[in-house]
């Protein structure tokens, strides 16, 4: 589906499965009425990583890269990790060393470009959402790259992991980027700021370095560098494409992300693409499904950025640079070229995504307001930290078979995997 993708329902979440982090309001106003997910995913993930790896394939890639490294957009979301500031920084970072370069790759539903421009209401049909505040970060991987050549890991984090936030509370993982926003929207505008792209740009800056600290006191691990992709990134990746191919075990069938497919292997772009990787209901597993939708999706994104037919397309290569300029935001001492040279395995399809073991998949807040997902944050730590040598294949799933193990759904870039 391309340039003629219309309006579709937005996904309507229900009381027992996830949903998506409501836009952040002040304390005492209570829980906001759920947002309804668009997709979110790895347009972000994708674009992050697969655009970058196109771009290294020749010689023109790595002039493209080069010019390319003063067109992207940066974030200091690392600053924390060097700063000396007990108010910034509540807890020092995990140690810098440890046997592996750490990648946080983020997919952002935001209803924004990357210069804090509202996107346009024909855009938005497009992507089959609407106009809205906030900012919910559904799509969360920490790439994992041996610092000894080993295999690539991406290890993804369920949106609705119940997590200790700042503040000494707990909440969705998924809402610590847009809290962070909200509060640092109210401070600005406090100052007497009222530019509004001024005001998108440094909240979202706040809300970078926000989530980076939650996710490395989460795992345990140091985060070495961050890239970000937001929902129009996904819509532009899949168009340069020409589609990505996927897999289903069976046909499905849901109104509400307006996912419809048959069984076997397919080709989906744009609006059909973000129907695939953003449906929920209807799947065994609900969220932990999707997330190996995504999973796949972005194994089979790689593989196609790295075919011939794309690394000898100029025109298909520069609509990734395109892409990369619109949707994608990248820590300041991430090198486009050296970020190339460590990901290179990827092109024999040596890289393999898990996700963290979870106890309950299908959990209730304390209050009974949220769907949450629970894990043993000692447990999640021990796979994140395995994953680089090795182990985190031997972990099995816990929670009456709720949770995934790096075994039980082992994702490469090779080739197109079937999934439910």
């Amino acid at each position: 589906m391309g340039e003629e993708a219309v309006a579709e329902g937005e996904e309507r979440e229900d009381d027992t499965g996830s949903s998506a982090a409501p836009t952040p309001q002040p304390p005492g106003t209570g829980e906001q009425p759920r947002r309804r997910s668009p997709f979110r995913l790895f347009r972000r993930a994708v674009v992050a990583l697969v655009s970058v790896l196109a771009l290294t394939a020749t010689g023109y890639a790595y002039t493209a890269l080069d010019a390319l490294q003063d067109k992207v957009n940066t974030t200091d979301a690392l600053r924390q990790n060097d700063s000396d500031d007990e108010d910034e920084v509540p807890s020092p970072p995990p140690p810098e060393d440890d046997g592996a370069t750490d990648i946080l790759l983020v997919g952002a539903d935001s209803r924004t470009d990357m210069e804090g421009n509202p996107l346009p209401a024909a855009t938005l049909r497009k992507l089959r959402t609407e106009g809205k505040s906030g900012v919910n970060t559904d799509t969360l991987i920490v790439l994992r790259i041996p610092d000894d050549g080993g295999s690539p890991t991406g290890v993804s984090i369920p949106r609705d992991t119940w997590v200790d936030v700042p503040h000494g509370n707990k909440d969705k993982i998924n809402s610590v980027y847009g809290t962070a926003k909200w509060h640092a929207m109210r401070r600005l505008r406090g100052q007497g700021i009222t530019e509004r792209a001024r005001l998108e740009r440094e909240s979202d800056q706040a809300g970078r370095r926000a989530l980076v600290g939650v996710v490395q006191e989460f795992t345990r691990i140091r985060i070495d560098h961050y890239a970000e992709v937001n929902l129009l990134g996904f819509y532009l990746l899949t168009e340069a494409l020409g589609g990505v191919k996927v897999c289903l075990n069976q046909a499905t069938w849901d109104p509400d992300s307006g996912a419809n497919f048959a069984a076997g292997v397919q080709v989906v772009s744009g609006g059909e693409a973000l129907s695939f990787v953003r449906q929920r209901k209807n799947l065994p597993r609900g969220d932990l499904d999707r997330i190996v939708r995504q999973q796949a999706f972005l194994a089979s994104a790689l593989n196609k950025v790295l075919s011939a037919g794309t690394l000898t397309s100029t025109d298909r290569l520069d609509r990734l640079a395109d892409t990369v300029q619109r949707s994608l935001v990248l820590d300041s001492d991430l090198d486009l070229l050296e970020f190339a040279d460590k990901v290179r395995g990827v092109a024999s399809g040596d890289i393999t995504f898990v996700t963290i073991p979870v106890v309950e998949i299908a959990a209730r807040s304390p209050d009974g307001r949220q769907s949450i997902v629970t894990v043993d944050v000692e447990r999640v730590r021990s796979f994140v930290r395995d994953v680089v040598s090795g182990g985190a294949s031997e972990v099995r799933p816990s929670g009456g078979g709720s949770a995934p193990a790096g075994a039980r759904t082992q994702i490469t870039a090779e080739g197109v995997t079937c999934v439910n």
